[in-house]
């Protein structure tokens, strides 16, 4: 209840509370742990630590080494691992052929979890490019067999297809 006190500064009151909205309870977890990693008031970010914190980066050493080869773009300038960053920039991260595209929605010093870190940037990139599918190299020898015979040698060719109207030859020895 409020007291006479509180409704004369216009403080809330019971009657003037709006019910709490149902939120999932992971997703609450996970913005109250970004809150508690993110920086104290005045202190700036490193790009290098926060693209680590988020996991666009395996180590932070790795992050830094993305930033001084010229990976790490901030609003479309290439940065150096000391570039602080802020709410609302976009960063670019290159990385295995790809490009990640986030806006930072918050700032966090230490690595978290993957949803505490999903919550921390909009991630606007596009879909990566389609896996090829692994297959084992054609004509791979065991260790130890000695140098291929020409016989072995024209097989090997012919799994790779190098050779060019090659006809199969016939098992009859």
């Amino acid at each position: 209840m409020a007291s006479e006190a509180d409704e004369e500064r216009g403080g809330p009151g019971p009657a003037d509370q709006a019910a709490p909205e149902a939120v999932d309870p992971k997703i609450a977890a996970a913005i109250a742990a970004a809150e508690a990693a993110g920086p104290a008031d005045g202190v700036n970010v490193r790009i290098d630590s926060w693209i680590w914190a988020v996991r666009l980066a395996k180590t932070r050493s790795v992050g830094a080494a993305a930033c001084k080869g010229g990976h790490v773009q901030v609003n479309g300038v290439r940065v150096k691992p000391a570039h602080t960053v802020r709410i609302g920039d976009e960063v670019r991260v290159r990385q295995e052929g790809w490009e990640r595209i986030v806006v930072v929605k918050r700032l966090i010093r230490k690595r978290v979890g993957a949803p505490v870190a999903a919550q921390c940037y909009v991630d606007n990139s596009p879909p990566p490019p389609p896996r090829a599918p692994f297959a084992a190299p054609a004509g791979i020898r065991d260790r130890g067999t000695g140098r291929p015979t020409k016989r072995d040698r024209r097989d090997m060719e012919r799994l790779r297809g190098l050779m060019e109207g090659s006809k199969p030859r016939p098992s009859g020895r």
